[in-house]
């Protein structure tokens, strides 16, 4: 009697809400009944919302079952859940789900499908072969896909990667590394810890392509010190590459030596900045450093250096196998391919949405993810972090691209979206971006240090209803100031939200009226 196969997320996320409790309980039921099972602990599909996510495979399909408790485990049992039985969890199969179905899965789509920390399961659905492929290209080939399929910088800049690629590979030494900043420390983003816990070894092979291409032989990956299950998931997946050839000396025989090393950070919001991350790998305090010189040029330890961030990185792979222009063939404009959107805040269905650039905030918002938790009307979106503009209800129909952003004073940023109903005070949302600065500063130079002190001051005036008019020039003046002068994105994009609450959100600064605009 072959046994039946019941997938039961290992992700954080899913982990919160009591996926290992399940995994418990569909053992020890199975046990008692008597029926063979064999349970794997797959990675999470991103509908967060419907976690636990138990899936039964039936006849070669996959039959889903959403919010599963321990305490539904019998009862699923006793309904026939082995044979994909009815029940109120019962959603029907996987690949039928709409909120699965309708993206356009590209760095994601072995998230939730494989059995994360198995090699074998990864070569099943093409892992490595993209490596292989780079092999037997060379790296100028893989230089030149990556740089055709206008790839960019997932992290939040945008940079295109096959510049950063080349500059690193036409830079002569005697040391190159790769650097993968999985320092995912904006609210509401998730997609990097959901990659790296879902299909680690995609972001392997894609650290592994980087260092052939641009003559690399050590990579880092560092990530963020509160994701203890990444690290132990990508601390098997490093184990268990070195140990079938596919990191090392002499990789798969191919004369080509590249290692990477799993480190931690302290905790540092600013070191999701490249320059700070790397002054954070040498072992001195996350500080930002003055540019040039660029990374590229003189980064790690001094030496050419690519930064990219993990869905940069993950992204890759596919773009070697399939072809730049297939990748290139997704997106509007300039900005090409797919990014994994994040849906959080108070929002119905949350959970990571992987479209092509181009679809807009209200598609994901009301489409995917439902409309607001509460069921109240929209006030605002915050895209892109705590430092990302509030989008008010209206503006949702601007498409997601980045240039088209920039012009409306915003960002797309990791892609993290934050929904709030319209009880939602946004004077004191800009309040908290000045006083998120104030804590998170480095502390490197002065309008990002001392700025952000006094922005929370200003803001506490106006809301006091103190000199408003006075307050409010002086907060623009302020605004300004970071903007123009700060060293690094960490001051300087502050006053987006800022200005986005004042331009948008001006009565929240009640209880006098006569803001200016």
């Amino acid at each position: 009697m072959t046994a039946t196969r019941i997938y039961v997320p290992r992700e954080t996320a899913a982990v919160s809400v009591g996926a290992d409790d399940v995994a418990v309980a569909i053992a020890r039921q199975a046990k008692e009944s008597g029926d063979r099972v064999q349970l794997i602990r797959n990675g999470s599909w991103g509908a967060t919302w419907l976690e636990p996510l138990v899936e039964v495979e039936v006849n070669g399909k996959r039959i889903a079952y959403g919010n599963v408790a321990a305490k539904d485990v019998p009862g699923l049992f006793a309904a026939g859940l082995l044979s994909g039985g009815e029940h109120e969890k019962r959603i029907g199969p996987t690949d039928e789900i709409p909120y699965l179905v309708n993206q356009d899965r590209w760095t994601f789509r072995r998230c939730g499908l494989i059995e994360p920390l198995s090699i074998d399961d990864y070569r099943a659905h093409r892992g490595f072969a993209a490596l292989e492929k780079a092999f037997e290209d060379g790296p100028a080939a893989v230089l030149e896909a990556v740089r055709d399929s206008g790839l960019r910088g997932r992290g939040g800049a945008g940079f295109p990667t096959g510049i950063k690629w080349q500059t690193v590979a036409d830079t002569e030494a005697d040391q190159k590394y790769i650097t993968c900043n999985a320092d995912e420390g904006d609210s509401g983003t998730f997609s990097d810890r959901i990659l790296m816990e879902s299909d680690p070894f995609g972001l392997l092979e894609g650290m592994t392509i980087a260092g052939f291409a641009v003559g690399a032989s050590r990579g880092y990956i560092y990530l963020r010190s509160e994701y203890p299950l990444t690290h132990k998931i990508l601390s098997k997946a490093l184990d268990s590459a070195r140990d079938a050839g596919w990191l090392g000396s002499d990789i798969r025989g191919s004369g080509f030596d590249f290692d990477i090393e799993l480190h931690l950070g302290a905790g540092s919001y600013v070191c999701g900045e490249e320059t700070a991350m790397l002054e954070s790998l040498e072992g001195k305090p996350g500080i930002v450093r003055y540019k040039p010189p660029l990374p590229a040029i003189a980064g790690l330890f001094e030496k050419p250096t690519v930064v990219n961030n993990v869905v940069t990185l993950a992204s890759v792979p596919d773009i070697v196998n399939r072809g730049a222009d297939q990748y290139a063939a997704y997106g509007v404009n300039r900005s090409k391919g797919t990014l994994a959107f994040q849906l959080a805040g108070n929002i119905k269905r949350g959970g990571l949405v992987e479209k092509a650039f181009g679809l807009t905030l209200r598609e994901l918002v009301e489409d995917w993810g439902g409309g607001t938790a509460t069921g109240r009307p929209i006030k605002a979106a915050q895209v892109g972090g705590p430092l990302g503009a509030y989008i008010p209800a209206e503006q949702f129909d601007v498409p997601l691209d980045y240039e088209a952003f920039i012009e409306m004073g915003a960002m797309i940023g990791h892609g993290g979206i934050v929904v709030f109903d319209d009880t939602a005070d946004m004077a004191q949302q800009a309040r908290f971006a000045m006083e998120f600065c104030a804590i998170e500063s480095c502390g490197k130079c002065t309008p990002c240090r001392i700025g952000s002190t006094r922005g929370v001051e200003v803001i506490d005036r106006m809301v006091a209803g103190i000199d408003r008019d006075d307050n409010y020039d002086l907060l623009i003046e302020l605004c300004d100031t970071m903007e123009d002068a700060s060293l690094c994105a960490m001051g300087g994009m502050t006053p987006y939200p800022v200005r986005s609450v004042l331009k948008y959100f001006s009565e929240d600064f009640a209880p006098s009226t006569g803001v200016k605009q």
